[in-house]
């Protein structure tokens, strides 16, 4: 079951947006991580398998500011498994045609006057 993490931390310029999705993407099972929120001051963490207590923490210990807003669900996981995949359309490619040069044994191109 995958879930969807949000954890607000104060992150004031791009080296530590950098820094913070570092920290993020090292815990073992997160999938995707994206910035959200006016700005860029939330992230959106995906992953099967995700401690967000022990993300928060370590996110706590580089930025003194990290805030669990919610853990969720990936909502898109649910639709993509309710709808039948269809199976899948192919077809053979043409045949290779062959071509065969059949030459005449009898007739000598190299004796041309007699």
């Amino acid at each position: 079951m995958k879930k969807k993490i949000v954890i607000k931390v104060s992150m004031n310029n791009n080296k530590s947006r950098a820094k913070a999705l570092k920290i993020a993407v090292g815990v073992p099972g997160v999938e995707s991580v994206g910035l959200i929120g006016e700005g860029k001051n939330q992230m959106q963490v995906v992953g099967e398998g995700i401690d967000s207590v022990q993300l928060t923490r370590l996110l706590r210990k580089k930025f003194e500011y990290a805030e669990l807003i919610s853990v969720g669900e990936d909502k898109k996981v649910q639709d993509s498994a309710a709808r039948p995949h269809s199976p899948a359309v192919g077809w053979d490619p043409p045949p290779c045609s062959h071509y065969v040069e059949i030459r005449d044994r009898t007739y000598d191109p190299s004796c041309t006057i007699m």
